[in-house]
């Protein structure tokens, strides 16, 4: 059995020459070189990353290492407690181009939105500002406060997203926090994160992102777009498992958190892992400090780290402009007098979710019932139906899903 270490590293490479991925104007795009690093999907056809991403290989491999390893737990050095979430802080890291001691490591979008709903100090009066129509779990993370006098005011914008020049306009001197998620699951629409990002810093307020329908399938820069929080799940667009999410924010906002979690991995050092090490804390807070317990989740991190690192070998705007071309492919391919294209055909608020209606509404159920019958998988979200293809999409992929569609 190899060695822990050699885990690590085997699960963490990829062929880079084999990542590589040039198209030329008109390619059919048949084969991706991404196809090899995931399964077969049983001969299936997966559009629905916006809901699971799965797992490449190379993280399957990283799991079953991590598996192999706690059968036989002789092998894991206690090195290994920090050195697995340090080398997922690193890569989350180089994925938001953020130092890695500002990474916090987490379960789920949910659990940055808690440390902040939590930690943030509160006074009642406060204004919290959210967007009508985003997804739950941007949301409801907030409503208990309403107990302590704070108020959560929705946004109802006249588009599917608010434009910054709508943001504005609804501030009011009482707002402290306003959170959105990036991509909206429910229209496939994306807001504009630099310009959304400028009005909140004018006018002091905080701009918390859900990044979990955007991460993994296009870049950001913490440094440049500057949202004062980003929180992200693992299992979507980052293709991790479930159970799995980060949070960064601004050191500033981090140091202005009113509790401080005492997990006792964090609070001392690998030396002083002895019984005369006494039980002082470190006196240090830091991202590390709000790292969900269990920091050592071989089992959920090994696999994360070696998913991310697959899309970074691969490079996130080449993975981007893949799937651009497959949501071209998939836009352009429909039919407009049985369809109704509910995501932007084009333009900057276009994501890589499509969510389509058929005109005869009637219908949405049968057609997307006869798509998993035909061995594609989409999701169903009312009305509505959504598409979201990933790297291991190909146009044949789409092709079989327009098929479908044209024969329902």
């Amino acid at each position: 059995m190899a060695s822990f270490s050699q885990g690590l590293h085997r699960a963490g490479h990829c062929l880079r020459n084999a990542l590589l991925f040039v198209v030329t104007e008109g390619s059919q795009m048949n084969r991706p070189p991404w196809t090899h690093e995931f399964g077969s999907f049983e001969g299936r056809v997966w559009l629905n990353c916006a809901h699971q991403g799965p797992l490449p290989r190379v993280a399957a491999d990283a799991a079953r290492t991590a598996i192999a390893e706690k059968e036989s737990p002789h092998s894991i050095p206690d090195e290994a407690f920090w050195e697995v979430p340090l080398r997922l802080k690193e890569t989350i890291g180089t994925l938001i181009h953020a130092p890695a001691n500002e990474v916090i490591l987490g379960n789920s979008t949910s659990y940055g939105l808690n440390l902040l709903a939590q930690g943030l100090p509160w006074n009642a009066g406060d204004e919290i500002l959210v967007v009508d129509g985003d997804f739950p779990a941007t949301v409801v993370t907030w409503l208990p406060l309403r107990e302590r006098g704070v108020t959560v005011r929705f946004l109802e914008p006249q588009g599917a997203v608010p434009t910054a020049e709508e943001l504005e306009a609804a501030l009011t001197p009482a707002t402290r926090v306003f959170c959105s998620s990036w991509v909206f699951s429910f229209s496939g629409h994306a807001i504009d994160v630099d310009s959304v990002a400028e009005i909140c810093r004018a006018h002091h307020v905080l701009f918390v992102l859900n990044g979990s329908q955007a991460i993994g399938t296009r870049s950001i820069d913490v440094q440049r777009s500057r949202p004062d929080v980003l929180v992200s799940c693992g299992s979507k667009w980052l293709c991790g498992p479930y159970a799995t999410g980060f949070c960064w924010m601004l050191p500033e906002v981090l140091e202005s958190l009113t509790f401080e979690p005492t997990y006792w991995l964090t609070q001392i050092s690998k030396e002083a892992l002895s019984n005369d090490a006494g039980y002082e804390l470190r006196g240090i807070r830091d991202a590390s400090t709000y790292d969900v317990f269990g920091t050592a989740n071989f089992l959920n991190f090994m696999p994360l780290t070696a998913s991310i690192r697959m899309l970074l070998d691969a490079g996130i705007d080449e993975v981007a402009g893949h799937n651009d071309r497959l949501v071209d492919r998939l836009v352009t391919g429909l039919d407009d007098g049985r369809f109704e294209l509910v995501s932007p055909a084009a333009g900057r608020q276009r994501s890589t979710l499509v969510l389509v209606s058929p005109r005869d509404r009637s219908k949405t159920r049968s057609i997307y019932q006869a798509l998993g019958e035909n061995g594609v998988d989409a999701a169903l979200r009312g009305e509505r139906i959504r598409f979201s293809p990933h790297l291991y999409n190909s146009s044949d992929d789409i092709d079989r899903a327009l098929e479908v569609l044209a024969s329902a």
